[in-house]
């Protein structure tokens, strides 16, 4: 994460450079480079609020855009306040591998990680 990045908290969703990293990967070995990141905010989980990420092509009407190294990250308008500062990362250990999101907004979350309040 760069230092342009680090002061660009406040304003929308921040992306590791091991994250970004895995997502050029995936792209690659989808053979596409017209796909985007799109993080988004959903009802539902065990806490209330459920968030999704996966490869969009669509360019919807208030997207927040934001490029880390070549990769495009999309958050959609209704989604965007509750992703302000929010930092994801990608972990590959023995014990997890995955997409982490670190949200600052989340006052609650449920034990499996995938939902928050």
């Amino acid at each position: 994460m760069s230092v342009s990045d680090e002061t660009a908290v406040s304003e929308g969703i921040i992306l590791s450079d091991t994250a970004a990293a895995k997502v050029k990967s995936l792209l690659e070995q989808e053979g596409r480079d017209d796909l985007a990141l799109r993080v988004a905010v959903q009802p539902g989980g065990c806490s209330g609020l459920r968030y999704q990420l996966f490869f969009d092509e669509r360019s919807l009407d208030g997207d927040v855009v934001k490029d880390f190294d070549g990769v495009q990250v999309v958050t959609d308008r209704m989604s965007a306040p509750y992703l302000g500062g929010a930092s994801i990362d990608f972990v590959d250990t023995i014990e997890k591998q995955g997409f982490t999101i670190d949200n600052p907004n989340a006052t609650g979350s449920c034990a499996c990680g995938d939902s928050f309040s």
